[in-house]
């Protein structure tokens, strides 16, 4: 079995792209369901987040895998796959790992070394779990990963320059307000993790007074309390609008909640010299609808906008302090993931092993029928003790060598000598314009 990353990020799709892949929570153990029911994918977990949208799959073969998994990635954006061929990476084996890792030690963010996108890959494995599409080597790839990212924050600095998604952009949001988010009214549109997240950074900021609005009243009243903010019903989003300076909208609605017309009444309501609405837009699907950018007054800052302006990153210290973690833990699962491979192999050569004792008792017993009981139990006791003492030393001997690099040949040539049948599928399908490389796009 082998690992297949297969995804899209804001480095290779616009939002665009990035909205029609987006799979809403309601729609997470479905997705799932139909990854694992493709003929070559026996393993899947899904990360869908405001700046990527990416499938980690167990599977068969690689032309066969991808094939299937940009069968359902295309289902769900609604496209051919051929259109979705050019904003797609795909990382395997060893480039999976090394991707996926870095993904979990924040070095593939917008906003590199960001911690969040921990807790999204967290999120994204208990999913997996319980839709039950991750099985051993998802499992182990999981808590990897998991286990890299939280080396990555406790033993180097990355945190220093590792602020949130959420950050950079009230960030950029101070630069139209004069440099400043202390005393400024603010309103975070959504409760959940990123909504939260805004909330938390605002306070922090000195913005204020702060206000929430969410779907689910009792959500927003909740999280308000957490933050002696004041919390608002959806249905009066345009006179909350009317009295703030800046937005945070991150929402998991499947359509804009900031409508043209909605801004439109809140501009009607706002003093004209309080200076310019700032609004950001940190869903995917995008919650600022179509027009608004072009309002007067109105500043919007999206995922697109910020994967422009953003630059730079951790000190390079610290980054290469973290490429060493990661480096290192990618090896440290190779050498296991190469002896995992191996595992069904030595299974094999005992069970021939087995096989072959137990015909010869059989004609033994045949040949001999004056033997007792007990001695026949005795010849299958020794038997089998010289079988296992041959056998112990080269199936030792070959899981260590399946544990260096090209070890796959030991085991290869162990089915060749044996006349081995390990179970194996091969594919042959093939997608356009995407190689097994490692390469993004």
């Amino acid at each position: 079995m082998k690992l297949l990353a297969v995804g899209a990020s804001y480095r290779t799709a616009p939002v665009a792209v990035l909205e029609q892949l987006a799979v809403a929570p309601a729609d997470l153990t479905r997705t799932l369901d139909r990854l694992v029911a493709q003929p070559y994918v026996s393993e899947a977990v899904l990360v869908s987040t405001c700046n990527r949208v990416e499938v980690y799959a167990a599977v068969s073969g690689f032309h066969g895998g991808l094939g299937d998994i940009c069968a359902v990635l295309a289902e769900q954006a609604g496209a051919p796959p051929a259109m979705l061929a050019n904003h797609l990476y795909v990382h395997y084996d060893a480039a999976a790992v090394d991707h996926v890792f870095r993904v979990a030690a924040g070095l593939d963010s917008m906003v590199v070394g960001e911690a969040q996108i921990l807790g999204q890959l967290r999120d994204a494995y208990h999913w997996a779990t319980g839709a039950d599409s991750a099985g051993r080597l998802l499992h182990e790839l999981m808590q990897q990963a998991l286990r890299v990212g939280k080396r990555a924050h406790a033993e180097t600095g990355i945190d220093r320059a590792g602020q949130s998604v959420v950050s950079a952009a009230l960030n950029l949001a101070a630069e139209q307000l004069d440099g400043t988010l202390s005393g400024r009214p603010a309103l975070v549109v959504g409760a959940g993790a990123m909504g939260a997240l805004g909330v938390a950074t605002l306070s922090r900021l000195g913005a204020g007074p702060l206000t929430v609005t969410n779907r689910g009243t009792d959500r927003a009243v909740r999280l308000a309390a957490s933050y002696g903010a004041s919390a608002a019903p959806m249905t009066e989003l345009a006179d909350a609008l009317s009295t703030v300076d800046i937005v945070v909208a991150a929402t998991a609605a499947t359509e804009p909640v900031l409508t043209e017309s909605v801004v439109r009444r809140a501009l009607a309501g706002r003093d004209a010299d309080r200076g310019p609405l700032v609004l950001l837009d940190l869903a995917v699907p995008r919650d600022v609808g179509p027009g608004v950018a072009g309002l007067p007054g109105v500043e919007v800052i999206d995922i697109d906008r910020m994967g422009t302006v953003l630059a730079g990153g951790p000190a390079a210290a610290d980054a290469a302090a973290v490429d060493r973690i990661v480096t290192g833990e990618v090896e440290s699962f190779l050498t296991w993931l190469r002896g995992a491979d191996v595992a069904p192999t030595v299974a094999a050569l005992r069970g021939r092993a087995d096989d072959v004792v137990a015909a010869e008792l059989g004609r033994l017993a045949q040949r001999r029928p004056d033997l007792t009981d007990d001695q026949r139990a005795e010849v299958a006791r020794t038997v089998h003790r010289v079988v296992q003492r041959l056998l112990h030393q080269p199936t030792v001997r070959v899981r260590q060598l399946a544990a260096e690099p090209g070890g796959d040949q030991y085991a290869a040539l162990l089915r060749e000598l044996f006349d081995l049948q390990v179970p194996q599928t091969s594919a042959v399908d093939t997608v356009p314009d995407i190689t097994p490389d490692g390469g993004e796009r």
